[in-house]
């Protein structure tokens, strides 16, 4: 038997349950996604679930359950079950769904906190870090940056000053899986009955950190590429486990792209740190490029800003636009965006 409080369940999401025309039936939370089932943890176990006709033809494939769903299903055999019913989601991470425009995906849900996880080797890179704190801050999911391998040869005054604007706003923390003394500060940000999900891209050591975390091999791991010194992608499917008292740990796929699936500009100047300049510009709806009395740009050419975080605030700014308007939208101002470009260009050579 299970304890479903272990896993997240509360007032909040029986009060949803109640809500549903299946609220008699069981509730359970997907632990893991199948190509054509589900994981499903349950008071009474760990059960194999598929969808209901209802769910897998009258839903869009975006509002199939994924990882941390919290589902009402059906059980009909020893272990197995009919999934008919998702509890409305919340604090969901969600990228860009890869070759579309403005289709949003799925990562994990009802999560509280997401380590982003960075290694301190040639895959290092502050803007791929921003990238994920904005989707992160889009769902109010509470961000801590994870630095793994600080056992390797590295810049560490670098990397502290490559982070300044990031760590301002969230913990930064250095760890090696063979120095334990390193992993216990990661393991305090974890609290019983808290999601925590881990996003990162391929070699970063999500998979080795949460063995480390969780003091056993949960989930294998490959040996290092001598061709590339990096450990090789080895999780093929977002998983999630129960840490022995403690929280909820969620491990996903490495990552070659994370698409911004977000429309909130005040998220973007919030994670950038525009906000206290912005107040100064002379126009209301400054965009902060071309405009005379420009506080923002001022403070670029001044160097208050970073202006690599500059560039980087556009060009996410772009890529959100363009997820969140239409394709008439995207003719109409298409123009707009290549003018923003030249002229970033043309402060960074002042």
């Amino acid at each position: 038997m299970n304890n479903l409080s272990l896993y997240g369940w509360n007032d909040t999401l029986f009060l949803l349950k109640q809500a549903s025309q299946y609220k008699h039936l069981f509730h359970g939370r997907v632990a893991a996604v199948n190509k054509t089932n589900y994981e499903v943890i349950a008071q009474s176990g760990r059960l194999l679930c598929e969808l209901a006709g209802n769910m897998l033809y009258g839903r869009s494939s975006f509002e199939h359950p994924c990882t941390g769903d919290w589902i009402i299903f059906q059980p009909f055999e020893d272990n197995k079950g009919i999934i008919v019913d998702v509890l409305p989601r919340k604090h969901t991470l969600y990228r860009r769904k890869s070759g579309t425009q403005n289709e949003r995906q799925a990562i994990a849900s009802h999560v509280d906190k997401a380590f982003i996880v960075q290694s301190l080797d040639a895959n290092f890179s502050v803007r791929r870090t921003e990238r994920f704190m904005v989707q992160i801050a889009e769902e109010n999911i509470h961000p801590i940056l994870i630095l793994t391998k600080s056992d390797l040869e590295f810049n560490r005054q670098k990397v502290e000053e490559s982070l300044k604007h990031i760590g301002r706003q969230m913990p930064i923390l250095f760890t090696s899986v063979f120095s334990p003394e390193t992993i216990l500060p990661v393991r305090k940000f974890i609290k019983q009955g808290e999601s925590i999900v881990f996003v990162g891209s391929s070699g970063v050591g999500k998979s080795s950190l949460i063995n480390a975390l969780c003091e056993l091999t949960v989930f294998s791991t490959s040996e290092i590429s001598k061709s590339s010194g990096k450990g090789r992608h080895t999780s093929t499917r977002r998983e999630m486990i129960l840490m022995k008292d403690s929280g909820i740990l969620i491990d996903t796929p490495g990552v070659r792209e994370f698409g911004l699936a977000s429309d909130n500009s005040d998220t973007l100047s919030d994670i950038f740190e525009l906000a206290d300049f912005a107040e100064s510009c002379r126009f209301e709806n400054c965009t902060h490029v071309n405009e005379p009395g420009c506080a923002v740009v001022d403070a670029v050419n001044n160097g208050l800003l970073a202006l690599a975080a500059y560039n980087s605030y556009l060009k996410l700014r772009k890529e959100s636009w363009y997820f969140s308007t239409s394709e008439h939208e995207k003719r109409n101002r298409g123009k707009s965006f290549a003018k923003i470009s030249e002229e970033a260009k043309r402060i960074k050579k002042r």
